[in-house]
């Protein structure tokens, strides 16, 4: 009776200790679920911030149609597969959203002069313009965000970050 007691008490002492671990990789798994949702909810919020301070000022371009501008105002001209690369953006976005810059007349598609099977995108002289006068606006825009945070948050913030998206690189 004693070693069926002793046993028992093992048993119970097991799954108790079981429970635990269960109980731990669960708090775990909901603290980066947490983690997780704040990111995501903070990404959307600064878009919609920045999307509604756009209208506010009434420029005539969405925050992705910046992006873009932005891209293509950074170099000369790129393939719209590379765009989409440098804006976070499938095929199928970019092309709606070069689509209407083209309308706007803010950039144009050339064919390369060496390949005319390939297209490049760049800015029009008016296009160069937008981005020129609503970069310092958009500038002040995305400083809205950071206003209470100090350059060592920044610092931490964005080696975070970088951890975060390296950790998830497919190799």
């Amino acid at each position: 009776m004693n070693a069926f007691f002793i046993a028992f008490k093992l048993l119970v002492a097991l799954n108790i200790l079981n429970i635990f671990v269960i109980l731990n990789i669960c708090m775990l798994n909901e603290k980066f679920d947490r983690y997780s949702f704040i990111l995501d909810q903070t990404a959307k919020k600064v878009k919609q911030f920045a999307q509604s301070s756009f209208t506010e000022k009434g420029f005539d371009i969405t925050v992705d149609q910046w992006a873009v501008l932005k891209a293509l105002y950074e170099t000369e001209q790129l393939s719209q597969k590379e765009l989409a690369r440098r804006c976070g953006k499938d095929q199928p976005t970019l092309t709606r959203i070069v689509d209407i810059l083209l309308k706007k007349g803010l950039a144009e598609r050339v064919i390369d002069e060496t390949d005319r099977r390939s297209l490049y995108l760049h800015l029009t002289e008016e296009g160069k313009l937008k981005v020129a006068s609503l970069s310092p606006i958009v500038a002040e825009i995305r400083m809205k965000a950071w206003e209470k945070l100090t350059e060592k948050d920044f610092e931490d913030f964005t080696r975070i970050l970088n951890t975060i998206y390296n950790n998830l690189n497919i190799s």
